[in-house]
């Protein structure tokens, strides 16, 4: 064994469990790439600034959990903690918003780190699939992302989920709200540190999961008694289109997410035979966010969602995805001139698109056969001398048992036909 582990918190993701996972992350995209979304990379690392205007000084993930550093050359830099402040980030500095195709449809999927504490379901290296739809203030877009990421966790065979739906009001609104929490909440008996978080985001503070702090907040002034008319219409449409798309949901009026820059619509997925880490995806409208990171007004809406905790929500419903074997067919070669033959059919085969393995070391019949079998291949191509003098090589089905003789040069045509 090696003297290195992988660090606390983090985890390999090795073969056979690896294939789960990217069965996972491809059945989370699909939807978007059939609605207009455009696939979009950004690096690992930021500028810490990005995190700490577009998150929040006042959450979690920026005060507690960034891993933030300082290059050689002096630059403040943070290991992404979430996807949205790159992504948008990104679509500013390209300009894409000013391509005239609005809204800027795009998907992304790839790995973010908090400093957590670890614990089933909760790593400090994660991975998510996330979508943005930049630069348009429309409801339907709102309940587009909803149904995609409804359709996604259904595609994979989920069913026990449930959807939680809230609206934060805009800024409009939310400030009058916001003086009658901090109001009601200041004569509550809170530590010092959710004191400071009264005083810089009070909405945090419905957030907390401590029974003691959960107790006192009965009678805090609800958000929906706040919300202006405008706000008021634009999520009742949300609603109704979710409803007229047979997409069930329930309201959540303590929904806020864990990040400053939500306005009106929130929501999450939360997956309850997962216990504390119940929240599989989530996500909301961010109107505010490319002002704050010095870009130009453009309301957006977008959501992120779990890999790893959606393949734990599949492990809690039962549920196995059919995954196709990597392998169809796997020569083995019994001498110095079938390795030489088969080895040159295989790359024929790989070429015609055929999964095709190889029994490399120069094994014995038997030990070959073994890897065969391991591999999940349908089929065995076995090949001697007494075969190549016959111009042909033995085909072994599997599944049956069943061998036949095929000539080399229909060997590909064949092993493609009955692989169709």
């Amino acid at each position: 064994m090696s003297t290195f582990q992988a660090p606390k918190g983090t985890y390999d993701l090795i073969p056979p469990d690896s294939a789960t996972y990217l069965a996972v992350r491809e059945a989370l995209a699909e939807p978007l790439k059939n609605s207009g979304y455009g696939y979009i990379e950004t690096p690992g690392f930021e500028d810490v600034a990005l995190f700490a205007r577009g998150v929040g000084e006042s959450t979690d993930i920026v005060s507690k959990e960034m891993y933030a550093f300082e290059t050689k050359g002096g630059d403040k830099l943070a290991l992404r903690p979430e996807g949205t402040a790159s992504v948008l980030r990104a679509a500013l500095e390209a300009n894409l918003h000013k391509a005239g195709n609005l809204p800027v449809k795009l998907w992304y999927s790839g790995s973010y780190y908090r400093y957590e504490r670890p614990q089933k379901g909760r790593y400090r290296h994660f991975s998510q699939v996330g979508a943005e739809a930049i630069g348009t203030e429309d409801p339907a877009l709102d309940a587009e992302l909803i149904i995609l990421a409804d359709q996604a966790y259904r595609a994979l065979g989920l069913t026990q989920f449930r959807i939680l739906l809230n609206s934060l009001g805009d800024k409009q609104c939310r400030p009058v709200y916001r003086e009658a929490l901090q109001t009601f909440l200041r004569d509550l008996d809170l530590d010092e540190e959710t004191r400071r978080r009264i005083e810089i985001n009070p909405l945090r503070v419905l957030d907390d999961k401590r029974p003691d702090v959960q107790k006192q907040l009965t009678g805090a002034p609800m958000l929906r008694d706040f919300l202006c008319d405008a706000c008021k219409a634009y999520h009742e449409e949300v609603r109704d289109l979710l409803t007229a798309a047979g997409v069930v949901y329930e309201d959540d009026e303590k929904l806020v997410r864990g990040l400053d820059y939500y306005t009106r619509t929130t929501f999450e997925f939360v997956h309850d035979g997962l216990g504390s880490q119940s929240a599989v995806g989530g996500g909301g409208r961010y109107d505010g966010l490319s002002e704050m990171i010095g870009g130009p007004a453009l309301p957006s809406v977008g959501w992120a969602l779990g890999v790893d905790r959606t393949v734990l929500a599949l492990e809690a419903e039962g549920v196995e995805l059919e995954i196709p074997s990597t392998t169809s067919v796997y020569a083995v070669p019994l001498g110095e001139e079938a390795r030489r033959v088969l080895f040159g059919l295989v790359t024929e085969l790989r070429k015609a698109g055929v999964a095709t393995d190889f029994a490399f070391g120069g094994r014995g019949l038997k030990g070959a056969m073994k890897s065969a079998n391991r591999s999940g291949a349908r089929f065995t191509i076995v090949a001697g001398e007494r075969d190549l003098a016959d111009g042909a090589v033995q085909l072994k089905d599997m599944e049956s048992g069943d061998q036949e003789p095929v000539a080399l040069d229909a060997l590909v045509a064949t092993v493609r036909a009955k692989l169709a």
